[in-house]
């Protein structure tokens, strides 16, 4: 079975999908997608499983992190090795304060493509469709540029595989494991990327996919996707979510409970977590389910700032993952680790932290194609201070 005949896929309601102005086009795009090697193995995905258990056994961490949105201009081996080195950083810090093995997931070789709250935007009086990410248009406020082009999915095709080599080429020469993940948002591009084996099917376009907090409708097609292949899941869950959302979830993703499988990603903003996360993991590990949790706390924090950059605080970052270890110590569960957009780059996208970045200093390296990342010191900073949470009392 392969899930890449999008001619045939209907019932499901699908949402955040480009308004595509060739259909014939994006067929044609697919089937050859559907022709080529697959990005990962179904094997990687298979040991990704394991890690992750131990995961939701409290045996280990995970360590996600990453671009916002990657951009096709911006792929090379300099920026994947800048990524690689910060989550390897990262994750040595927190091994070592923690005593446990750390699972480093990248958000990178797929992480093309982004959701967003309107379909168009408005600058001067002039309307255009809002920028998805390089997967589907520019970000270029331009009618041209801001056209759906199907030919991107070939492109990203081929910046993931590039990337792809350059991990692996990283994991050779300096050891260890490194995971890709990306959200599963452009269903034509995750259902041609599908592939068939005797284990069942797997989406190949990265090691674990996930579920964005627009898209977890229980009826929808991105829910239907990720319960049709055997890769890794993650689900994120933002403040609105209930217990019984969160338990169907579970119940359509799970039906099996195998440990590895799903896990859920909290996105609920430092003002919110600590009140609204408790009754989803209490009511989650009552049910029997092995999940692994872990928290984005970036998401959630986000302000506009004078200059009119959307911007981060780290102490709203911290405070966020503060809360969130909180809740699973108060319940006795295991804080599973952090999913966080970052770069190995010295940008001035967030506000905060050691070399400090203030206000006035956002435009100075302001990169982002979307939502602003940590920089490299203010990634080293949240996993120190990580390290000081998960070595004040045993996990």
């Amino acid at each position: 079975m392969n899930l890449y005949d999008i001619a045939a896929v209907t019932g499901p309601p699908v949402a955040q999908q480009p308004d595509w102005p060739d259909r014939e086009a994006l067929l044609s795009a697919a089937a050859e997608l559907a022709g080529l090697p697959a990005l990962v193995a179904a094997e990687e995905c298979d040991r990704l499983r394991d890690r992750l258990a131990a995961v939701a056994r409290g045996e280990a961490l995970l360590l996600q992190g990453g671009d916002c949105a990657e951009r096709l201009d911006a792929v090379g081996p300099e920026t994947t090795a800048a990524k690689f080195q910060t989550l390897g950083r990262m994750a040595a810090v927190l091994s070592e304060a923690a005593g446990l093995p750390v699972t480093r997931l990248g958000r990178i070789a797929g992480q093309f493509a982004k959701p967003r709250s309107s379909q168009v935007e408005q600058r001067d009086g002039v309307e255009l469709p809002s920028y998805r990410g390089d997967m589907v248009n520019g970000s270029a406020f331009t009618a041209e540029a801001r056209t759906p082009d199907p030919d991107r999915l070939r492109r990203v095709y081929r910046a993931s595989a590039q990337t792809l080599d350059h991990l692996r080429t990283l994991t050779a020469d300096r050891g260890g494991e490194f995971w890709t993940s990306h959200e599963a948002l452009v269903l034509e591009y995750e259902r041609a990327l599908s592939r068939s084996t005797p284990s069942g099917c797997y989406g190949l376009s990265g090691h674990l996919l996930w579920i964005g907090e627009r898209t977890r409708q229980l009826d929808g097609a991105h829910v239907e996707f990720a319960a049709r292949i055997r890769n890794p899941i993650a689900v994120k869950l933002g403040p609105s979510t209930t217990p019984d959302d969160a338990l169907r979830l579970v119940d359509r993703l799970d039906p099996d409970r195998e440990p590895g499988r799903l896990t859920f990603i909290s996105r609920m903003g430092a003002g919110a977590v600590r009140d609204a996360l408790p009754d989803l993991v209490a009511k989650v590990t009552a049910s029997g389910a092995e999940v692994v949790w872990i928290c984005d706390p970036m998401h959630g924090n986000t302000v506009s700032s004078p200059s009119g950059h959307k911007t981060r605080r780290l102490v709203d970052i911290l405070d966020e993952v503060r809360g969130f270890v909180e809740v699973h110590r108060s319940l006795g569960t295991h804080p599973g680790g952090v999913h966080l957009e970052l770069t190995g780059e010295h940008v001035t996208e967030c506000v905060g932290g050691t070399y400090e970045i203030r206000p006035e200093d956002l435009p100075a390296r302001y990169e982002s194609a979307c939502d602003p990342r940590l920089n490299l010191g203010q990634a080293l900073d949240v996993a120190f201070e990580l390290a000081s949470i998960y070595a004040v009392a045993p996990v």
